[in-house]
C-alpha cells in the first residue's frame, strides 16, 4: 500500500510530510490513520524534539475527503477530526505546521491545533463549508481560540479565499514569509526548539495548551454531532454531489 504520510528523522526533528496528491491530501481515512501512527512514532522516540507537518505538493491539505463524506454518516469523521485536533494540542512536544501552497477546511484544523505555524504569504486559505450547507463546526474548535472574532466571523461565512499574509495578520499562523524563505525560517524555529529540554518543552507546552484542551474536551460531543447532522442533511448532500461533478469535468 503506497504511504500517505512520510516520516523521516534528522536532528531532533521528525518530519511527516503528507503525500496524496490523487485527492489533494484530503483528510481521508488512511491519511489520519497513518498521522496518528507517525506522531506516536514520533512521541516514543526520545531523540526527538520537534514535529514538523508539511506537505507534498502545490497543496498542504484540501480537508475532508468528499468521497469518503458522500457515502455515508459524517458523525464518526467528525469526532476522529476533533481527536485529532486534541492529539496535536495535547501532544507532548512542540508541532510545527509549514505551509505551502492550498490550505482548505478540515486541514485549517490541524493548522490551528499545531504550536507554530509557519506559511508562505502567497499560500491559500478558505474555510469553504459554507459553500457546500455546512459549518466548520469541529474544527471550530482550534480555529477561533487562534483568530480575532471578526477575522473568524469573516473566513468563516464568506468561504472566500485568504492569503498566508492575511492569516498571519488573523492569528490564524504564526507568520508568513516569502514562499523562497519558508524553509529557512521553519528551520530556524526548529533550531530553537530543539534547544529546550525535553521536560521544559513538555510542561511550557501543557501549560499553554491547557484552556485549548478543555474546550476541545467540553465541546467536541456537541460539535462533532452537528457537523455530522450537516453533512447528512439533503442540502449538503446535494452541494457535495454538485461539487464532485464539476471536478469530474
Amino acid at each position: 500500500m503506497t504511504e500517505f504520510v512520510k516520516y523521516a528523522v534528522s536532528e531532533g526533528i521528525a518530519t511527516l510530510t503528507f503525500d496524496s496528491p490523487h485527492n489533494r491530501n484530503a483528510l481521508s481515512r488512511q491519511l489520519v490513520t497513518e498521522l496518528y501512527e507517525r506522531l506516536d512514532r514520533a512521541e516514543a522516540d526520545d531523540q526527538v524534539k520537534v514535529v514538523v507537518i508539511g506537505a507534498e505538493g502545490r497543496v498542504f491539505c484540501s480537508g475532508a475527503d468528499l468521497s469518503e463524506a458522500a457515502g455515508g454518516s459524517m458523525e464518526e469523521g467528525a469526532r476522529g477530526l476533533v481527536d485529532l485536533q486534541r492529539r496535536i494540542v495535547a501532544f507532548p512536544k512542540p508541532v510545527v505546521t509549514r505551509l505551502f501552497g492550498a490550505v482548505r477546511a478540515g486541514g485549517i484544523g490541524i493548522v490551528a491545533a499545531s504550536d507554530i505555524a509557519i506559511a508562505s504569504d502567497d499560500a491559500t486559505f478558505a474555510l469553504t463549508e459554507v459553500k457546500l450547507a455546512l459549518a466548520p463546526a469541529a474544527i471550530s474548535l482550534t480555529v477561533i481560540p487562534r483568530m480575532t472574532s471578526r477575522s473568524a466571523a469573516l473566513t468563516f461565512l464568506t468561504g472566500e479565499t485568504f492569503s498566508g499574509a492575511e492569516a498571519a495578520e488573523h492569528g490564524l499562523v504564526t507568520k508568513a514569509v516569502p514562499a523562497e524563505e519558508l524553509d529557512d525560517a521553519v528551520a530556524a524555529v526548529c533550531a530553537a526548539l530543539v534547544t529546550g529540554a525535553p521536560q521544559g518543552l513538555r510542561e511550557t507546552k501543557a501549560l499553554l495548551a491547557r484552556d485549548l484542551v478543555e474546550r476541545i474536551d467540553s465541546r467536541g460531543d456537541d460539535l462533532a454531532a452537528l457537523s455530522g447532522r450537516l453533512f447528512g442533511s439533503e442540502a449538503a448532500k446535494e452541494a457535495m454531489l454538485a461539487f464532485l461533478n464539476r471536478k469530474k469535468k
